[in-house]
């Protein structure tokens, strides 16, 4: 295995990084993915989240967490969305005193060569410290490869609508391939949150926006999944606009989002 250069490390050894894949039905990736993961970033840890996939993920997860103890396996009885299962990752980095969490999808989509970029931006070694680092297909640099004309509008079209409704100054509040610091994920009360489909990866930026976190982006080529299927469909897309839309009247509001008691920056 090839171990990353050490200006991708952290330069603190408590400063622990939690690599969260959500999978269901993911067994042709999973293992390769993980493998690139750690070709990239060999010191972080892996926590595989699956739904109970049909296919098998879990068992090959088990497997490989059996032989590396780089890798975790958190499993759930059922399909919950991916919000739910993005944010069970969250709380397992919280309780484990995890420094920073980097999501990514778990069909290729993300491609590990990334994971330095993203954490040399969040650690300010180019630059200023932030709370929030994303993976942006929209910035200068970034692209999509393998999308049809319809998915770029509607994609294009959803970060539009979230930007407008939620106050983001970000250009890929979509896209769930991100690194946070855990601090400041641990300031939120994700009990409130309202979507568990694809408009969850929204409602989390407008989240860190609330706690005042700092965000950044850097380029990356988003490569359409490799094996398997996607799971996004019409109702996904609908359900994730009035999910959006329930967002902008909670931000009208100014509904709290951190636990009662806490002040919130505006």
């Amino acid at each position: 295995m090839t171990t990353e250069d050490s200006s991708t490390t952290s330069n603190n050894s408590n400063e622990r990084t939690l690599v969260t894949l959500c999978t269901y039905n993911e067994s042709e990736n999973l293992p390769g993915l993980i493998a690139e993961i750690h070709q990239h970033a060999a010191d972080v840890d892996v926590l595989v989240i699956d739904d109970n996939s049909p296919d098998g993920t879990g068992r090959i997860a088990d497997h490989l967490a059996s032989t590396d103890s780089r890798i975790h396996v958190l499993h759930r009885a059922e399909k919950q969305g991916i919000g739910a299962a993005t944010l069970a990752g969250f709380w397992w980095a919280i309780d484990r005193g995890y420094f920073w969490l980097i999501n990514m999808d778990a069909d290729f989509s993300h491609h590990p060569r990334h994971l330095p970029e993203l954490r040399a931006a969040i650690t300010g070694t180019n630059g200023e410290p932030v709370d929030v680092v994303i993976g942006s297909r929209y910035v200068k640099g970034g692209g999509i490869e393998g999308w049809g004309p319809l998915r770029h509008v509607m994609s294009r079209g959803v970060n539009f609508y979230a930007r407008s409704a939620l106050g983001l100054r970000t250009k890929d509040n979509s896209g769930s391939f991100r690194c946070y610091r855990v601090s400041k994920l641990a300031e939120i009360d994700w009990s409130r949150v309202r979507a568990k489909g694809y408009a969850f990866e929204e409602e989390v930026l407008y989240r860190c926006r609330r706690v005042g976190c700092r965000f950044a982006e850097v380029p990356i080529v988003f490569l359409d999944r490799q094996h398997g299927q996607s799971k996004i469909n019409t109702r996904e897309v609908r359900r994730a606009l009035w999910d959006i839309f329930r967002l902008g009247i909670d931000n009208v509001r100014r509904v709290p989002v951190r636990e009662a008691g806490e002040k919130t920056p505006s």
